[in-house]
């Protein structure tokens, strides 16, 4: 009952009709299309060839192809919290929507590097992958706050080149070997421009 009087109240007067739907069916094309170009779904996966619909991670995605992290963990393994399906989906959402809006907005910076929230998240994947080989060198209390406080180190301060090298940037990798990305362009639209 309360769902259709807000309803109602939302319904423009028939004279508007029309235009507002139009207008409504406009925006909703503007999304699905962008959607589409961004190739948005491919967000939802595991799958690291996602990681290079932004030409900048081109380096980052190369180095980790050939080191040897590349036969047991992918990039959300690593850069993606774990310990739940929602923290997991909420925290892929926040950063995602943060680096579209960089890309978009082209202020990507030459050499990717990771916030704090990153940080903590690889240092937490890092301890939980590598937990047997850390009880061994105390490691696995060490927190990014801990570091932080000069109480013990991040994972990487000795393991530096693991598994993405020391220099990442697109000037230090111009010819990075990552996967083509699928043309935004329909099949359709490409069949008919082959016709003429």
């Amino acid at each position: 009952m309360q769902i259709k009087k807000i309803f109602n109240y939302l319904k423009p007067p028939k004279k508007w009709l029309w235009p507002v739907n139009f207008v409504l069916a406009v925006f909703i094309g503007l999304f699905c299309y962008a959607m589409y170009v961004s190739n948005a779904v491919s967000y939802l996966s595991d799958d690291p060839r996602t990681c290079v619909n932004c030409h900048v991670m081109q380096p980052n995605f190369a180095s980790w192809q050939h080191s040897s992290h590349r036969n047991v963990a992918t990039c959300n393994d690593c850069h993606v919290p774990q310990n739940n399906f929602l923290a997991k989906y909420m925290f892929k959402a926040e950063d995602g929507l943060r680096h579209a809006a960089i890309f978009t907005l082209r202020a990507e910076p030459q050499v990717i590097q990771m916030r704090e929230d990153g940080i903590k998240v690889v240092q937490q994947n890092c301890k939980s992958c590598h937990i047997n080989a850390n009880q061994n060198v105390q490691l696995s209390t060490v927190s990014y706050e801990d570091a932080l406080h000069g109480e013990g180190k991040l994972c990487w301060e000795c393991h530096r080149q693991t598994p993405h090298g020391r220099v990442r940037s697109l000037s230090s990798t111009p010819y990075a070997r990552a996967p083509l990305l699928k043309s935004p362009v329909p099949d359709w639209i490409k069949n008919m421009n082959k016709e003429e």
